[in-house]
């Protein structure tokens, strides 16, 4: 056989450490964020720090870790931040809703809630 025909051997990179992981509790903290706000902030706060290191370790070096893993890095970390949004919303329609409705509690108790 030709030495000319044969496909050379690709460097294979590594993954990013925690890429995948940030990638996945960003996508978990979207999904949990109406579990009243706190898992969804809990797993969004910890998938952005992973993410943010992360993004910060490739940009060191970036020829040694896969571009795939990158990318799998900074997508956790946005899901990351759109899942924190989304719960911190929540936490505070938690927050309205019961006010209110201890406002009104306090109204029909205190007698002064007529019909």
């Amino acid at each position: 056989m030709n030495e000319s025909n044969q496909v050379p051997n690709p460097v294979i990179q590594p993954a990013l450490p925690n890429a995948t992981a940030a990638l996945v509790l960003g996508i978990l903290s979207i999904v949990t964020c109406w579990c009243f706000g706190i898992i969804g902030m809990i797993l969004g706060i910890i998938g952005l720090v992973m993410g943010i290191k992360a993004v910060a370790l490739y940009k060191q070096s970036p020829g040694v870790y896969s571009e795939a893993s990158y990318k799998n890095a900074n997508a956790g970390k946005i899901c990351a931040i759109i899942g924190l949004a989304l719960s911190a919303l929540y936490i505070i329609r938690v927050i309205v809703t019961w006010s209110a409705t201890m406002a009104l509690v306090r109204s029909i108790v205190g007698g002064s809630f007529s019909f």
